[in-house]
């Protein structure tokens, strides 16, 4: 290949970026597509690298504390202006929104090793987190016909340990023994109707700040022939 050439590729082929590229799903908000970052034997937090779409090491974890579910986000969300309102409106705290996705923890009875992979979720309730000033929900969903948790609808369904362990991580795993104490709290547990109205808020909230989401480009055997004919060309 010559030094003024460049390769030729179809940019249909290459992964979607999880945050932007992948749809929240046609049936959001009674079931969603959910992008998971961390597993519960993760000893290190891994998050998404925004701009490019993969997975960066974002600190190991210091202590014992790790997350009792998977982890991770909503595609296709931001928490900003209308999240932040909802919380002012329920707790009559002056927030503002955290600008991130919307987090989601999946109950599961499956063992699953890694994140960085999609799942369908449905959520049953959630955590109005405050951070802060910044408002920080966590929507708590059921894994898709999970044999153990599939058929759970509420929150209040759940096992109350395992709430209570999530509660405690969330609370807990960003504080340090020798810093002051962190100001987070958990301001309200509400329910699937809530999570509902929390996750349409930051679909329009996306939308407001990233344009309405395109539909994903499905590639043709007419489009596919044409990019091989293009890749030929540029050898």
């Amino acid at each position: 290949m010559s030094p003024k050439s460049k390769p030729v590729f179809d940019t249909r082929n290459l992964q979607a970026h999880p945050w932007h590229g992948v749809s929240v799903g046609d049936d959001a908000p009674e079931v969603i597509t959910a992008y998971i970052e961390i597993v519960p034997t993760d000893a290190v937090k891994y998050e998404l690298d925004k701009a490019s779409g993969l997975m960066r090491l974002d600190r190991p974890q210091r202590f014992s504390s790790q997350c009792p579910t998977l982890y991770g986000f909503i595609p296709q969300t931001y928490c900003d202006a209308l999240v932040a309102k909802r919380a002012a409106e329920r707790t009559g705290l002056d927030v503002e929104g955290d600008h991130d996705p919307l987090d989601i923890c999946v109950l599961t009875e499956k063992v699953i090793h890694s994140g960085n992979l999609l799942v369908r979720a449905v959520p049953v309730g959630g955590f109005r987190m405050v951070d802060g000033n910044e408002a920080d929900d966590k929507i708590i969903a059921v894994l898709e016909n999970d044999l153990v948790y599939g058929e759970l609808a509420h929150i209040a369904q759940c096992p109350r340990a395992l709430i209570d362990r999530l509660k405690h991580y969330f609370l807990t795993y960003k504080q340090l023994p020798n810093e002051g104490k962190r100001k987070v709290e958990i301001a309200e547990v509400y329910d699937r109707a809530e999570a509902h109205e929390v996750i349409r808020r930051s679909q329009k909230d996306y939308e407001r700040l990233y344009g309405t989401p395109r539909a994903p480009v499905k590639a043709t055997v007419k489009g596919k022939a044409a990019a091989k004919a293009r890749r030929r060309a540029g050898r």
